[in-house]
């Protein structure tokens, strides 16, 4: 499996707080069945700016380590970057970096609203090359209040990645009919991890897609993960055409 979404660099935000801390972390990945390890620190959300111009650096010396202690698995450079409106100058700029060097950019909203210049912001993206990948979009509470205007923008676009835990038992009830609402509408384009310890946060990659598999079968759970490997891949992905959600289905959950 292809993880997109995981904080893993030693050091430089909530993730990983020491070499073996990483290290512990793609032993957990690798006991999930997990190969490929996008590293994605945060950037610019308040607390955290990692310059992505440091990142390849970072991973490699982290991947040297973890070839050291013979960890079946790889980590790739990527960012999980907070909504700005310098988003797209700093990706000119190297400050901001996308998934291993494709088009893809995760892109994370803050946690209750939804920013007014978010669809031009996306746009001017869109017209630069990139391919915004909304982050975690269950977790936003404007989202999961009004789903329609997520829908608005996968019309425009964008794609979205849902966290693994969201489709567990290990999140509130609601953010995980959140996850499932969206996935009934084709608003979900891949999960990842987002893993950032072995313990409270940690990966269930495999356990998410026996979730989705028991509900949906094993052709939603490929096309999931065939996605994932596009994007690391830097290949086109075709997604379903997200539907709109119905009031009625979404006023007895929230």
């Amino acid at each position: 499996m292809i993880d997109l979404h995981c904080h893993i660099l030693p050091g430089i935000d909530d993730g990983a707080k020491t070499l073996e801390d990483s290290l512990d972390l793609a032993r957990a990945a690798e006991a999930d069945g997990i190969h490929t390890i996008v590293a994605t620190p945060h950037h610019r959300n308040g607390a955290f700016d990692n310059d992505g111009n440091a990142i390849p650096q970072l991973v490699e010396d982290l991947n040297s380590h973890i070839k050291e202690h013979e960890i079946d698995v790889t980590v790739l450079p990527g960012q999980e970057n907070r909504l700005t409106g310098e988003l797209v100058d700093e990706l000119k700029q190297g400050t901001a970096i996308p998934v291993h060097k494709s088009r893809y950019v995760l892109v994370e909203f803050p946690s209750v609203q939804v920013p007014h210049y978010a669809n031009r912001l996306f746009f001017d993206l869109q017209v630069e090359g990139y391919m915004p990948i909304i982050v975690h979009p269950e977790r936003n509470k404007t989202f999961a209040e009004h789903p329609n205007k997520l829908y608005e923008l996968l019309q425009a676009g964008a794609l979205t990645q849902v966290t693994a835990d969201s489709f567990t038992k290990k999140v509130p009830k609601k953010t995980r009919q959140c996850a499932e609402l969206l996935l009934d509408h084709h608003m979900v384009h891949v999960i990842a991890s987002d893993a950032h310890d072995v313990n409270r946060r940690t990966f269930d990659l495999s356990t998410a897609y026996q979730s989705i598999q028991a509900k949906r079968g094993e052709e939603e759970v490929f096309y999931l993960m065939e996605n994932a490997e596009r994007i690391i891949d830097n290949e086109t992905i075709y997604p379903e055409p997200p539907q709109q959600v119905k009031k009625k289905k979404f006023l007895g959950i929230f």
